[in-house]
């Protein structure tokens, strides 16, 4: 009859909350950079161009409305420059400063939306933790006395 010994019962429970703490941990710093990034935007005071097929007006805060924003810019400089890339226009050509700088804020608006998916992605692996931690100590619990595990119960039979 193969039975769990008290000792290796203690590690999975302490193993268990070891996942939970850092799981919990995970959660914090995904929504504090959440929180952060999403003010720093707010206090940019960014608004979404009217012209945009969704949130026209709203506020840059989170990273839906940075997205759309981004690609906005996108339609605006090309607008701007006939068709044309920062990297087509030529050296001398005027419009290359409005490409350039088209270029600049969309690249900082991506780099929001990765930040907002990084925090997300950070607190998604934080409520797994919890959930692993939360499993490894319910299946090491100890058993309340009287009450017969599935080891007994195997070995009662044979």
């Amino acid at each position: 009859m193969a039975t769990r010994s008290n000792g290796s019962a203690q590690k999975v429970r302490a193993l268990g909350l070891v996942s939970i703490i850092i799981g919990a941990l995970m959660i914090v710093a995904g929504a504090t950079t959440w929180g952060m990034v999403s003010s720093k935007l707010a206090s940019e005071n960014i608004t979404v161009s009217a012209d945009a097929p969704m949130f026209a007006g709203a506020k840059v805060t989170g990273p839906l409305e940075a997205f759309v924003q981004a690609d906005v810019i996108n339609h605006h400089a090309l607008a701007a420059t006939n068709g044309k890339t920062y990297a087509e226009l030529g050296k001398d050509d005027p419009l290359r400063q409005t490409a350039m700088t088209a270029s600049f804020l969309r690249s900082s608006l991506f780099t929001s939306v990765i930040a907002f998916g990084v925090a997300l992605f950070a607190m998604g692996v934080g409520v797994l933790g919890l959930a692993i931690g939360w499993a490894l100590r319910l299946v090491a619990a100890p058993k309340p006395a009287g009450v017969a595990s599935a080891d007994d119960l195997v070995g009662a039979s044979e």
